[in-house]
Parts: C-alpha cells; structure tokens; sequence
C-alpha cells in the first residue's frame, strides 16, 4: 500500500479593487520589484459608509469569473452591543450568507444597532469564483492567539492551522488539523493586554489559519461575515460580548460537577451497581456512572438487552438510593431494519436524511446498516424530543449524544457524503446539501436531546454530553475532548483542550481520566486523576479490550492518590458551582489560562500546565519523573499564597489563593446528596497587599430553575484587616433564601501553608488578631518545614511504566514517531499498529484523521469495526533509525491466533523519500495441523 503527496498548488493571483472617494484606504507600501507586475501587499480597507461600490463589486465579480482571488471592500455595519462589529465582502456577499447557528439569536446578527463608535480593526476580504472567500487580519506584532475551538496541540495557538471540520478523530496528536467540533472563532490577545475576538460565522469547512505571525486568515467555501469582538481592556471582556451573542453555559445540575465514572462498558447491571458500591465501600466520591453502547439491544437506541439489563429502572433506583446518577448513550445511526419501533417510526416520519436521488441514506456504524435522523427539520428535531421524552422515564438522569459527526463506518471520509440532502427549515438554512449542515449535524442533535429531557422533566435541568458540536454548542450540552490515548503526552494536551474549549465559549468540558485507548500505568492514571478532578467536568473513561480503569485498579497508592483528588474537588464544588453561576451569568470561562490574572505579561501567554479557577491557581505536572511541587511555576503579578486540606501528595497539583481573594468551601462528602446548606462551611482568605479580601459564594436548590425566579442566595464575603485584626463578614446578599444557620470556619493564610483560624456564625463578623511580624516568620517556616517532611514521607505511586521482556518492547507502549525525507508519522504499536498521523512536508498536507485532501490515506482497525481476524496490540520486534541515508522503518507483529501472526512494516524508503511504504503478511509461528489458522 503506498500513500503519495497531492500536488502542491500555487497561489492564485490577487486583483486589487480600484480606489474609490467613500473609502479610507491604509496602505502599507512595499517595493514591487523590477517588473510592473511584481507583488503588492493586500491593503486593509475601512468603509465609513458600510457599503460596497458598484464598480468595486462589478471588478470583484468580474475576477471571480476568471477564477482569481479578488480584494473586496469590506462592507460593515455594529451589531449586538458596543465594540462589537459585522464585516461582509458585499452587500450581495451580505444577502448570501446563510442564517447564524452559532448566535443564540440568530436576528441580533442581521439587525444593525445605533452608535457612533467605529472598527478599530477591519478585515481584508477576497473573492474567488464560486463564492470561496478568504478574510485576513493584521494585528500587532506580539499578538497571541487562542481559542479554535477543540484543537489539540498548544495552548498559543500562533503558526497552527485549522479545518473546521467535525471528525471521528480516534486517538488524534499534537498536529491533528480536525477533532470532533468545530469552532470557526480565534481570541487575539494583543501585545498591552486587550483582546480581540473574530468569528467566521460559518458552518462549512473552514481554514483557520493563524501560522503567519500576528496574522488571522479564515478560508471558506461560500460567502459568510466576520463578527470582531473588541478590542476589550481584557480577554473576559470579551468572552463576556461573545456570549451575549453565542448565549451561555445551561445552569448545570450540580450533581454532574461531581465525578463520573464511565467505561465502554460496563456489560450488566450488576456490574454497573458492583462498580459504584465499591466506590462507597472505599470513601472514593463519584456522583454518576456512564452506560455505553452495550446496554442496547444489539445496537438499536432506545432499547435494552433483555438479559444483561433486564429492568434499567430498577437498577437506577438501586442507584439512587446510594446517591448515583445514570447517563446512558444515544447515537444518530438509527438500525435500518423493519420491525424495530424507533426505524418504522423514523420511516412513516419521513425524517431521514436523504440522498441526493431522494432516497434515505443508509450507512454502517454499530449497529449494521444505518439510517440517519436528518436534524436540520423542526419535524424531525420534535420526533426524537419525543423519543427522548418517553426513554427517560426508565430512570435516565442524562444523556450521551456519542458518533454524532456524524461518523460512517467504512468511508474514506469517516462520514456520510456531502451531496447528502438536508431538508433544512428556512430559519436555519433551507434545503441544503451535507457540507452545508456538516458541523451543526451533532449540536443540533444535542439541541434536539435536551428538549426531549425537558419535556420528559420540566422540573430538572437535563444533562447532555456531546462529542460532536459547533460554536454555540454550550447551550444544550457538556462536552469531552475525545477518544484520547493513555499516555503522558495526552495527559499534558488535555489542559490546553479544555482551556481552549472554554475560550471558545464551552466552559463545561474534560477529557477522559486515564485516557481511553490504551493501559494507563499507576503513575500516569493517578497524575491525571489529579489534574482531572479540577477539571469542570471530570469523568474516568476507556476503551473496550483495555484494563480496568477505575481508581483502585492500580495499586493501593494509586487508590490514595485518586481518593484524596476527588475529596479535593468535593470540598472545592462551593466554589466551583459558583463559578459555574457565574459562566451562566456572564459568560466568563470556569477554567481560564494563568494569563487571565495578567493579560500584559508575555511570559504568562504559553504556560500551559496551570491553569485558575476563578483566584483559584492549580500548578500542575505533567512529567513521569517531576510532581507539581518540584516543577518551577510562573506565576502572575501580586500575592499567591499555598494552601491545602491537609491532603499534599507528589501527584497532586499544588494550589495557590490569589491575594485578595476569599474562597468558600465545604466539608469532606462522598456525593453531591450528601451536603446540605446547614453544612459547615469554610472561608480561606488571602489578604492582598492592602490588607483587603473579598469573595462570593451562590447556593440553589442545584437543580431546576427556581433560581431564575430568586430562589437562591448569592453572598459576597469581605475581610479587612486593620490595627492586626482581620475583620470578616457578608458584604451584601442576593436572593430570596434566608441565610442557613451554621458555623463557618475561618482560615486565614500566611504564606508557606501557615494560616491562622477562627470559628464563628455565617453572617456574623468573627475577629481574627494576626500574628506579629517576628512570629509570623517562624509560622511560616515551621509550616514549610512540616511540609516538606509530610511529602518526604509519602509512599508515591509505583514508578512501573516502563516495559520489560522481548526485544524492542520498550518501544512498544509509545508512540513511535518516524521521520525521513519528505515525511513524519505517528504510530501506536500497542493498539492496533495504527498510524495517527501522516505529514508530509513539502505541501504542508496531512493525512488520517488530520488529512485536508479527499483521497489522503485512510487506515481501519479491528478495535474500531469489530471485525475478524484483527489484532489488537503489537510488539516492536526491530525498527531501523535513519543513519548515513538508510531508511527509516518500523517492524511490528500482532498474535490473530492458530499460531499466526500479523506483521506489519512501515518504511520511508532510502531511493525514493516521497514514498511511504506499508507492508502487512500473516507469518506462521506454530501452525499445526487443523489448527484453523488460515481459514480464520
């Protein structure tokens, strides 16, 4: 099998449209060279009057013609609020673009507002033929770039590319260009500290391009606007002005802030109510167990195997009653098959998705032969709400929207085709072929999910998870970041993941603890349970074929570690919830990048292994050999003090409390139903340099929606210190609810750990006298002191991670990377040999899950499809190292069986560096007679 580059293509030539008196031109000279057609610069073009003129239009039509890239004058108008701007190619560009799914109110993007203010920063525009349109910002020099959704890699986002285009992008890498959602959006924050927001407002494939320094491009097929956001004084500035256009985070049930533990999947009822005893058996909080894909019957959604989960809502009520939710999975791939309720349904509905000869498209994924709801309808989206509707009374407390790309088995795409038809209603789009619906397929699935919970139960808040998603996505659906692998470089990429989600305006998001395909080892299942369970959604999940993945099954230290993570995030869920109140509210993310705290210091603008939640600093590790407490921290300008609850260990993060910040907190608990607003409660205070704190706490019934009626209390805390004595009390109150009686404890920190305490009444002052200077000193090294020793004295998780036995199996459990003449790839030998990635250099082009051209290479997996006669895990028996210009391959075997072998070699060979060579044979190892091998 041989895999070849595309052919590289040049770029087209520009034409630039003729100066007119309405507009500003600001040009930025170059020299042209010695010939009269040498190259110019694109110029920036800012029109006062927000309109194209005839000629310009006629010239840019009349390039379009001729297949060149023509400049437009951009035509411009504000929307929403201040600062915040429309920008089209045309005014005829302006009419074609479709409606917005990503505004939650898709008119506030048509209707021009009153103002006098005027864009500080104007796109350049360019029009090809057929409509292809091309925007270009210039920003500042030192400008850094974030958001783009769910995309792996960096958290700066500077010389990366993206294509938005939502991909089933199993155990995707660094340099992965499409994972599972799209959000066609970049965050500018600019070289003193204000920030910038675009959206290309978009549904269809689009090219981010942010590698050109300080440079934002955007590159779709069919005209569509850029939405500019800013320049605010601050980066939360301007995430707040884009959720007043994109909406908010639904107010979460704060039972799913606790910890979920999934696997794909727990086959039975009894192992599903084994698994969540042992939880409580072992004080280790979790609030929610996952169903996957197995609980069906053979597949079919809305279904039950009779024999393996015979009454689900007898198991749910086992569940409750020990204070665990369910979550069970739904997917688009509705089984084609005469007989089954949900597809004869479907079928006298008419809601399938259709080919372009008017005939449903059917497709294979799980369940065999497939058709696909077509969402897009209003008829279709009330159909499934009904279906929803009636499956939750079975005791379902959330849903899990999973393959909903949507992704095809079988296709080279991974998808259905895009000349598939949408029967699209007016106000989202019309009729519409696949590449038009594409990116919206899975949110507005999600969007059909939550209406039929809250039809189902109009007095809960439901509970969606959504692989697939677009911009706008957080209005009806948590999200995670996708079948990662288990190993240490995904357990480092999922802080930037979820820190890039929530800049993208999904502040509800996680990856999968553990990673999902592959063995987590001790060390690395405990590290990521650390960080993890500071995630705002913190879930434990992996893979069919792959070991227990639940905290105790790595040892009695590994246990310990996850155990004390998890009563950390419990203690902190006040605090937590809160700032969940405050994204509903707001739109501020709940986990935001350290840079948050200073948005003018460059030094703060890539660190990615820290991240805040809200005063709140988490210092994390992410390497084998190094815990948090050993790793050199940069941290933002003012006082950050340490602190803990007593539960320091080498594989959790350490946590910092920003001067001036009070942080609430509650007592210890093994689920969310345990609390109570009587509870205990407990303020850390870090005082700033003035001697002043203040924080807030938001309390609710934590389901429902009482609380937008005034059914709640929002508490704003304050401390002042005065004269040596620290003065604490409720600086005002929100809501309707009466302040619960109960105690509240006072810790006032001092540095190096050390605090002082108080004890007192919610809602009273309590006095706290500080130490004198000379005292504090030795308070604070007596508590570093017992720190260190306290650590010293841990026992830490096994360091097992590195493999023993056969030659070369210390290559096996990594990733293998190859790289030789004009290629780079990634191959996991211990899951299925597969190849991740393939690079090629020259054109910049990927193949796989990350591939730009249609025909890119494509791999499947017997893991993936199920099918005979796959092998799951190799061994690497040799691999040859590029040396004095031999090539460079990879040499991997995988037992199928009858004494059979599947070898598998991939080279880039020495004569010709353009080729990548695969080779797959089955070799004999002990075949003996009868054995079967071959015919299996």
């Amino acid at each position: 099998m041989l895999a070849t580059p595309a052919p590289t293509r040049s770029p087209a030539s520009l034409r630039l449209v003729p100066h007119y008196s309405r507009f500003r031109f600001h040009h930025q000279r170059e020299s042209r060279g010695s010939g009269a057609g040498g190259p110019r610069r694109p110029v920036l073009l800012r029109c006062r009057g927000g309109t194209t003129p005839p000629a310009a239009a006629a010239a840019v039509g009349a390039a379009a013609e001729e297949g060149r890239m023509a400049e437009a004058a951009a035509a411009w108008m504000r929307v929403l609020e201040e600062g915040v701007f429309r920008f089209d190619a045309s005014e005829a560009a302006r009419a074609a673009a479709g409606p917005s799914l990503s505004f939650a109110d898709p008119r506030l993007r048509e209707a021009p507002r009153e103002g006098a203010d005027a864009p500080a920063v104007v796109p350049a525009f360019r029009v090809a033929a057929g409509g292809a349109q091309e925007v270009v910002l210039k920003l500042p020099s030192g400008t850094s770039f974030y958001g783009t959704g769910e995309a792996s890699g960096p958290l700066e986002r500077t010389g990366k590319r993206v294509f938005t285009w939502n991909t089933d992008a199993w155990g995707f890498g660094p340099g992965t260009t499409s994972l599972y959602q799209s959000h066609p959006w970049v965050l500018a924050v600019l070289p003193d500290g204000k920030a910038l927001g675009v959206l290309a407002d978009t549904t269809r494939r689009c090219e981010i391009d942010l590698r050109q320094e300080s440079t934002i491009k955007f590159s779709a097929s069919a005209a569509y606007p850029v939405i500019t956001f800013g320049p605010f004084s601050t980066p939360s500035d301007v995430m707040t002005s884009l959720s007043h256009a994109i909406g908010t985070v639904s107010m979460p049930p704060k039972w799913s802030l606790g910890y979920h533990q999934c696997r794909w999947s727990y086959d039975s009822s009894e192992k599903v109510l084994k698994v969540v005893r042992t939880f409580r058996e072992k004080g280790i909080p979790c609030d929610v167990v996952w169903m996957d894909i197995d609980y069906m019957d053979g597949f079919r959604c809305f279904t039950f195997d009779n024999n393996r989960f015979p009454d689900p809502k007898s198991m749910v009520d086992d569940l409750h009653s020990i204070g665990c939710k369910a979550i069970w999975m739904l997917d688009p791939g509705i089984k084609k098959e005469e007989g089954y309720f949900v597809y004869d349904s479907g079928s006298k509905n008419d809601v399938w998705i259709q080919k372009a000869d008017g005939s449903p498209f059917v497709g294979e994924v799980w369940p065999g032969d497939c058709v696909f709801p077509d969402y897009t309808s209003e008829k279709t989206r009330a159909w499934w709400a009904s279906l929803v509707k009636e499956f939750i009374s079975n005791g379902v407390d959330g849903i899990w929207n999973d393959m909903n790309e949507p992704a095809v088995f079988k296709t080279t795409t991974k998808t259905m085709p895009e000349s598939n038809i949408h029967r699209g209603d007016a106000d989202i789009g019309g009729v519409q072929n696949h590449s038009y619906y594409h990116n919206v397929y899975g949110m507005l699935m999600a969007r059909s999910t939550y209406k039929g919970m809250a039809m189902g139960n109009a007095d809960k808040r439901p509970f969606v998870l959504t692989r697939a998603g677009f911009i706008g996505s957080q209005r009806y659906a948590a999200t995670w970041t996708g079948d990662n692998l288990s190993n240490w470089e995904h357990l480092h990429m999922s802080l930037p993941m979820v820190l890039q989600l929530g800049l993208s305006g999904q502040p509800l998001s996680g990856p999968d603890i553990g990673g999902f395909a592959g063995n987590a080892t001790p060390k690395l299942f405990g590290r990521w349970m650390g960080v993890g369970a500071l995630f705002p959604f913190s879930r434990g999940h992996t893979e069919t074929g792959s070991i227990d993945h639940e905290p105790w099954s790595f040892g009695e230290e590994c246990e310990e570690v996850c155990r004390l993570a998890l009563l950390r995030r419990y203690r902190l869920l006040p605090h937590i919830y809160t700032l969940f109140y405050q994204s509903h509210t707001k739109g501020i993310p709940v986990a935001t990048p350290v840079f948050f705290a200073d948005s003018q210091d460059p030094e703060l603008r890539k660190v990615e292994t820290s991240f805040l939640l809200g005063p709140l600093l988490v210092c994390a590790s992410t390497l084998p050999d190094k815990g948090a407490h050993e790793c050199a921290h940069k941290f933002p300008k003012g006082i950050w003090l340490p602190f803990d609850f007593a539960d320091s260990h080498p594989d959790l993060p350490v946590l910092y409390l920003q001067g001036g910040a009070i942080l609430p907190v509650g007592r210890p608990i093994k689920h969310v139903g345990e609390a109570s607003l009587e509870d205990d409660l407990t303020l850390f205070i870090a005082l700033d340099e003035n001697g002043k704190a203040e924080g807030v706490l938001f309390e609710d019934a934590g389901d429902g929606y009482t609380f937008t009626k005034g059914d709640y209390l929002l508490t704003y805390y304050i401390a002042e210190l005065h004269s040596s004595v620290v003065t604490v009390k409720v600086f005002k109150s929100e809501g309707s609810w009466n302040r619960p009686k109960r105690n509240l404890k006072i810790n006032v920190l001092l540095g190096g750990g050390a605090m002082i305490s108080a004890d007192g009444v919610d809602g009273e002052e309590i006095h706290l006298t500080m130490p004198p200077e000379s005292e504090l000193s030795s308070l604070v090294a007596a508590s570093e002191f017992e720190h260190k020793k306290r650590l010293e004295m841990i026992q830490p998780i096994p360091d097992i991670d590195e493999p023993s036995g056969q030659e070369g199996a210390e290559l096996s459990k990594i990733p293998v990377d190859l790289k030789s003449g004009e290629w780079s790839l990634k191959v996991v030998p211990w899951i299925g040999g597969r190849i991740l990635s393939m690079t090629h250099h020259p054109s910049d082009t990927q193949w796989l899950h990350g591939r730009i051209e249609i025909n890119g290479y494509e791999e499947y997996s017997g893991t993936e499809y199920r099918s005979a006669g796959c092998t799951e895990e190799y061994k690497v028996i040799r691999r040859y190292l590029e040396q004095s210009g031999e090539e460079e391959s990879i040499c991997m075997e995988g037992d199928i069986g009858g004494g059979l072998v599947l070898q598998r070699q991939i080279s880039i060979l020495k004569d010709n560096p353009k080729i990548v060579q695969i080779e797959s044979s089955i070799q004999a190892r002990s075949v003996g007679a009868g054995s079967g091998g071959f015919s299996r």
